[in-house]
């Protein structure tokens, strides 16, 4: 069996043409031996903001929202989000073959990677 390590959340420009901000965002399981495990495939978000009015530190804040876990709804409360949340994807973990537990998910550093496309949107505006 081999250990998760961190999460990883990779962001990547959704629509070439736009000149607003549109992206995806995948996040993963990194294993000890550098393998990687998707969790969530299907996420993403855009802005009616350009490329230039946003910031490497606001696409990782906007990343680590969209991943999870959701905000309250139906009477829900945040616990129980959290809580869902974590057992769903240690579900997905486990359906890939990899043994963990939702209290160890959630403990683990959650990284943010924006690819090539993204940084060259924005530019200069770095921070």
């Amino acid at each position: 069996m081999t250990a998760v390590t961190r999460l990883v959340t990779f962001v990547d420009v959704d629509d070439q043409a736009a000149g607003t901000v549109s992206v995806s965002a995948r996040l993963e399981a990194e294993l000890v031996d550098g393998t990687r495990v998707p969790l969530l495939n299907d996420r993403g978000w855009g802005s009616s903001q350009g490329w230039a009015a946003t910031s490497v530190a606001d696409l990782q804040e906007t990343a680590r929202t969209v991943v999870g876990p959701d905000e309250p709804f139906g009477g829900r409360s945040q616990e129980e989000m959290e809580a869902g949340h974590w057992a769903s994807l240690q579900q997905i973990a486990q359906r890939e073959g990899v043994v963990v537990d939702a209290a160890t998910l959630r403990r683990l550093p959650h990284d943010v990677v924006l690819s090539r496309q993204v940084l060259a949107r924005i530019g200069g505006n770095r921070l």
